[in-house]
């Protein structure tokens, strides 16, 4: 199905509007001054929180943790699919990517004609001071738990192996913290299994761990 038809179709009306609710739902928390933490579900969602966020907070930049670089310009007739929110995003704010071990040929030839590539930290060579550098003062952090190596998080639909640890991630997040202010986060693409409680307790420690340190 095309993009054009699938725009036409019931299943992509219903999507939009759930998400443009997002965007509402955001836009209230952020309006408050409250740091708004978003809990998903598919990583398409994350540009239709940041838009709330960019509206405020006018030198919003994000910082994108995640196994893929997320930066085709549609997937499956979708230009919002999970694998085009990183396209979504730099549509909205500057953006940073860090853990990133896969990727295809388009979003290489993408990242490297636009000068993204610059802004790709990959897996196993992450500063955070380099990070920090990138980012403007005010920062909405997305973090798919893909990020994480399967050893730490195996309930997600795309696990890739050489992630991140646990340590170094909250090494990595409290450094950020400490140097610029996160405005609003989400925790994406967890997909719990039976007999695996290891990755939701840890996903859920990790969404603790964040609120205590944004706030």
């Amino acid at each position: 199905m095309g993009y054009e038809t699938y725009q036409q179709s019931p299943i992509y009306t219903e999507r939009a509007v759930g998400l443009s609710r997002l965007t509402a739902a955001v836009k209230k928390v952020v309006d408050d001054d409250k740091i708004p933490v978003i809990l998903g579900g598919e990583h398409s969602l994350t540009p239709f929180a940041v838009k709330a966020c960019a509206d405020k907070y006018h030198d919003l930049s994000v910082l994108q943790l995640d196994a893929h670089a997320d930066l085709r310009d549609s997937y499956r007739g979708s230009k919002h699919s999970h694998a085009c929110a990183a396209r979504r995003l730099l549509e909205i704010a500057p953006l940073v990517q860090a853990g990133v071990r896969s990727l295809s040929r388009e979003e290489w030839d993408f990242a490297k004609s636009t000068g993204q590539l610059g802004k790709i930290h990959w897996a196993g060579k992450i500063k955070p001071e380099k990070i920090v550098e990138q980012l403007s003062d005010n920062v909405y952090l997305t973090i798919d738990v893909d990020v994480f190596d399967p050893a730490v998080v195996r309930s997600t639909g795309t696990p890739e192996p050489g992630g991140l640890l646990w340590t170094e991630t909250l090494n990595l997040l409290t450094k950020i913290c400490e140097k610029v202010k996160v405005v609003g986060f989400d925790v994406v693409e967890l997909s719990p299994q039976k007999g695996d409680l290891a990755s939701d307790f840890t996903a859920a420690k990790l969404i603790y761990k964040l609120m205590g340190l944004a706030a």
